[in-house]
């Protein structure tokens, strides 16, 4: 199998060819004049009228709860964590299947991730798999502390399911939406079913901030104690007073003016990604299966993900396919690599089906980006065909 981190592009193809990219950050003139007004103001420093307009846009997406806009969606899984009491010796469920950001402050903070498998429907979280790890923690006398799931790729998870689950053993439920900004389940925003809903703002996201993310706090007490805890942990007092270990983690005002700007366009944005995504599910459906949406939901595509058809994958592995298109300077990558797989997390607890495995071995991330031309996507499906024909 070939290691991806060993793929690169050739010489021919850096010389010849534009660089077709993942999910670039998609900039307009709006974002350009609002971080000028930032910087006519003077307001440089972290905070700032642009933050409080930034957190007030995604509060009125989030159904009104309160938002703590920060300098990741680490480091609001970070903080949601801390405020539901995760200590060291703790152990937290966490999904197997999604980037290391969903379970590496759990090792902050001395826990242990626990990590639970997928489902084939959405790949995110599976509820029976749930249970089962709930069940065998709580016979071990180590009830767990939290519930870290994941909506992947923008694809809203079984949220009944597993709120369900949550409810029935009383813990807590983060929701990972850092990937679902825009996306529903049964006509509410994914970020609002969890006690915190996470979001991120990172350069490859639907909208970026340059860096950031942000806390979804279900109540007004949690939001001033993270909010509170993002900013040194300062107690209000005529000097600098500290009652609690606190963390620099606030949204700059300049990366705010920004996100002011991106958030304004973040409908158009998704429209563009879904319509890629319909074109490519048209175009190689013979090839590739993508999943399809599920009844009662809205995806934000965040990024048109599928799996080779055995025609495919009888011919090369997904990751051939990915070297082969970066002769065409095309970037595709792998799904993700579950991560009670991972070298770091070697040793840890899981509990699933392997489902998530498959996934890894045999999909692929296409080309998704809202400033992709019908030009670009049109060359990365020939690309496509011409490799699976061997041409």
């Amino acid at each position: 199998m070939l290691d991806p981190g060993k793929i690169r592009m050739t010489e021919t193809s850096r010389a010849t060819r534009r660089r077709i990219f993942l999910s670039p950050p998609d900039v307009e003139a709006t974002e350009r004049r609002l971080l000028n007004e930032a910087f006519d103001s003077n307001w440089i420093a972290p905070l700032g009228p642009f933050v409080e307009r930034f957190e007030e846009a995604l509060s009125a997406r989030m159904e009104s709860r309160p938002v703590v806009s920060l300098s990741s969606g680490t480091a609001a899984i970070h903080l949601a964590l801390i405020e539901l009491g995760v200590q060291r010796g703790d152990c937290v469920l966490v999904q197997s299947f999604t980037f290391c950001a969903s379970a590496n402050p759990i090792s902050y903070l001395g826990a242990e991730p626990v990590f639970v498998g997928s489902e084939p429907g959405t790949w995110n979280m599976c509820p029976e798999s749930l249970e089962t790890a709930i069940k065998a923690l709580i016979a071990m006398g180590r009830t767990p502390k939290a519930i870290i799931f994941v909506h992947l790729y923008g694809v809203p998870a079984k949220i009944d399911e597993l709120v369900a689950v949550s409810n029935k053993y009383q813990i807590p439920l983060v929701e990972d939406a850092a990937e679902s900004l825009g996306s529903t389940y049964k006509s509410r925003p994914t970020g609002t079913f969890g006690k915190f809903g996470v979001l991120s703002f990172n350069g490859n996201k639907i909208i970026t901030t340059s860096g950031g993310g942000a806390l979804v706090c279900s109540d007004r007490d949690g939001y001033g104690s993270v909010k509170r805890l993002a900013t040194q942990a300062r107690e209000p007092a005529p000097y600098y007073l500290h009652e609690r270990i606190g963390y620099n983690y606030r949204l700059s005002n300049l990366c705010a003016a920004i996100g002011v700007g991106q958030l304004e366009s973040l409908d158009s944005k998704i429209a563009k990604r879904r319509s890629l995504y319909e074109k490519y599910q048209v175009s190689l459906e013979d090839l590739i299966d993508f999943p399809s949406s599920l009844a009662g939901n809205f995806e934000n595509r965040w990024l048109t993900v599928g799996i080779l058809r055995p025609n495919f994958t009888s011919k090369m592995s997904s990751l051939e396919l990915i070297q082969r298109l970066e002769g065409f300077n095309i970037e595709c990558r792998p799904l993700w690599k579950p991560l009670h797989t991972q070298p770091v997390f070697k040793g840890a607890k899981y509990f699933g089906s392997e489902t998530e495995t498959k996934l890894f071995v045999d999909g692929i991330c296409l080309p998704s980006g809202s400033s992709l031309s019908e030009e670009d996507q049109e060359l990365v499906i020939r690309s496509i065909r011409k490799i699976a024909e061997g041409r």
